[in-house]
């Protein structure tokens, strides 16, 4: 089903309030803008909804804020994909970077998938609230006992760490002052170059997300002229549309177009040698 869901499905065409009233319904959030969900957390509640016990909700995280915690989030949701031979690869990178296009993107894919699956019936007997607090309530007991033993360790390593500093200790400390801003300099002289690199590639990736957009909208256009009723039959607008909605990015979708043109083109030069061949009789 997943590897079935090409670029110019329907699903795509699903709107950012539609997509959030999907989510909010189901999993009882109050999201307002799709960036939101880009944690990963959220899909990894509605395949936890769609396949109850599939997904090892005690890993997932809700409170993720940085990229290192998200990422963690969509190995879980990409490990669950692969258990349930969802062919279906995750973007993470792009993801994690919140923006809106990407993230609605692969919420559209999400929601067709599960509407696939359940028809679009929503699970009475599980309680999104219910699962998110009890994995709230897991990880802080986790977060508690790891404080507790950190503590500990301390305590036990570090028997006087509550003494005053020696004349030693005091001139290390200034070594260490003297040292840091020397290193500071030098970490400052190659983080410039790399804060430009950073800028380049992002000046790069915006150029490519616009190139994307005007050949999606391209592509858009040619659908709908395409599927105009008096063109819609015509051989050319269903060699064109075999093209547009082939699955899979594969050269056999041009050589089918172009098979499909010659039938039909050889099909309607025999029926006119007949008629021709009729008429002479």
């Amino acid at each position: 089903m997943a590897s079935s869901i090409g670029m110019m499905d329907s699903a795509y065409f699903v709107g950012r309030n539609e997509i959030l009233t999907w989510i909010n319904n189901r999993l009882q959030l109050n999201l307002s803008r799709i960036e939101e969900a880009a944690s990963g957390a959220v899909q990894c509640q509605m395949m936890d909804m769609t396949y109850p016990g599939v997904v090892p909700m005690h890993k997932v995280n809700f409170d993720a804020k940085t990229e290192y915690d998200m990422i963690q989030n969509y190995k879980i949701l990409q490990e669950v994909f692969n258990k349930l031979k969802i062919d279906k690869h995750i973007e993470v990178n792009r993801l994690v970077k919140g923006r809106p296009l990407d993230n609605l993107e692969f919420l559209q894919w999400l929601k067709r998938y599960c509407d696939s699956v359940n028809g679009g019936i929503m699970n009475e007997n599980y309680n999104p609230v219910e699962r998110r607090c009890r994995v709230g309530r897991d990880r802080n007991m986790k977060n508690s006992l790891k404080s507790s033993k950190s503590l500990q360790t301390n305590t036990m390593n570090n028997p006087g760490s509550g003494d005053t500093l020696s004349p030693n200790k005091t001139s290390g400390n200034k070594q260490v002052r003297s040292s840091g801003t020397a290193g500071g300099a030098n970490s400052l002289a190659e983080i410039q170059p790399l804060s430009k690199e950073i800028t380049d590639l992002k000046l790069s990736v915006d150029l490519l997300e616009k190139e994307r957009d005007f050949y999606f909208a391209k592509l858009r256009d040619i659908e709908i002229l395409c599927q105009a009723s008096e063109l819609e039959d015509l051989p050319v607008s269903v060699a064109i549309k075999k093209i547009l909605y082939a699955a899979d990015a594969k050269e056999s979708a041009l050589e089918e177009a172009q098979d499909y043109l010659n039938q039909t083109m050889n099909a309607a030069e025999a029926e006119a040698e007949e008629e021709e061949a009729e008429i002479d009789t």
